[in-house]
């Protein structure tokens, strides 16, 4: 699953003009951040710098409260949580923190647990529980049989009110595939509370864009997976995320073999088949779940798990560099690769 603990190229990027407009746009206040183990790009539309410096603290501390209270190794709510539950204890959370909770749960389950944040064992012993990422080698096969046979699951959870408590000891929770787009999501209702109404906030691999910028719509650009640069272009729609999952957020490679972080819970090993997968909703905590589970269903299985999730929006790159992607998002992405991928139109019906 996603890491949120270190510094990257950004998987998504914020191209402020189009071919033949004006390159001169100071209606845009730009800056940013360093936050949530990674740079938050924060851009506003028409907001003077009065305006604009008191909403980019409210972003900053909402983005700052998030990454300590949900942290999978350091000490926060979230740690405090897994050691109660490694212990067999019920634990008493608030009653945002199981809200949080259970709607990972209902994620979890529509994506057949292939996004899995029960798996946090599993992505310590791979060693990315650090804010460096591990140099290798692999850990010890018989290690991931053993904690794969355990089968832990968010449905192991029981969540009762505010008290929760685990059916099995070898849960523990790291929601990094599913926090960063909960957090960008908080931050844009804070910038709405503030009565700004068009802006971005970019926060590498996931972004949330609502209104425009200006007479038009604000545009991004989708990382390439396998060289510097964008494969594709996306013209927002108001209120809408887009995440991006990719094999080169965090990596080790050994001997000749690259290990990714975003492990498949039924082999304990990096999933296999895929450089990237995007996903464009409305809510980015489900967009940011999606395209791990998509990532880890792979090119065979990606197309039952959209439909079983309700993603409707995505592009998967293989291996290959062939684009597989749903009608719905084919008509709004531009290539801007010469010569553009193979592309490969997926009906989910």
């Amino acid at each position: 699953m996603k890491r949120w603990s270190s510094v990257c190229a950004p998987l998504i990027c914020l191209l402020l003009a189009l071919p033949g407009c004006s390159r001169q746009q100071p209606e845009v206040y730009k800056t940013q951040l360093m936050t949530l183990g990674t740079i938050v790009d924060i851009n506003l539309w028409d907001v003077e710098e009065a305006q604009a410096q008191p909403a980019v603290k409210a972003v900053e501390d909402v983005l700052n409260g998030i990454h300590v209270h949900w942290h999978a190794w350091e000490p926060g709510m979230l740690t405090e949580l897994n050691t109660q539950l490694a212990a067999g204890a019920t634990a008493t959370v608030s009653a945002e923190d199981a809200a949080v909770l259970l709607r990972t749960q209902e994620l979890a389950r529509a994506g057949d647990q292939l996004f899995n944040p029960a798996i946090g064992r599993l992505i310590a012993l791979w060693g990315f529980h650090h804010d460096d990422p591990p140099l290798g080698p692999p850990p010890e096969a018989e290690r991931i049989r053993q904690l794969v046979e355990a089968r832990p699951s968010m449905d192991d959870l029981v969540i009762e009110g505010t008290q929760i408590s685990s059916r099995n000891p070898r849960v523990q929770l790291d929601l990094g595939g599913s926090a960063k787009g909960f957090a960008v999501d908080k931050a844009i209702v804070a910038l709405r509370a503030l009565g700004i109404e068009n802006a971005i906030v970019n926060a590498g691999g996931g972004l949330h864009a609502i209104g425009s910028h200006g007479d038009r719509p604000w545009r991004v650009g989708i990382r390439n997976p396998a060289q510097p640069g964008i494969i594709a272009s996306l013209e927002m729609d108001g209120d809408e995320s887009v995440h991006t999952s990719g094999n080169y957020e965090r990596f080790f490679d050994y001997q000749g073999k690259r290990y990714h972080h975003i492990l498949d819970p039924r082999s304990g090993y990096p999933a296999e088949g895929v450089l990237s997968v995007t996903v464009v909703h409305r809510d980015g905590t489900f967009a940011d779940a999606a395209d791990d589970a998509l990532f880890i269903a792979g090119v065979s299985g990606w197309k039952e798990i959209a439909r079983r999730m309700g993603a409707t929006q995505v592009m998967l790159i293989d291996a290959d560099m062939t684009v597989h992607i749903t009608p719905q998002l084919a008509d709004r992405l531009r290539m801007e690769i010469d010569p553009p991928p193979k592309m490969v139109i997926e009906s989910l019906q």
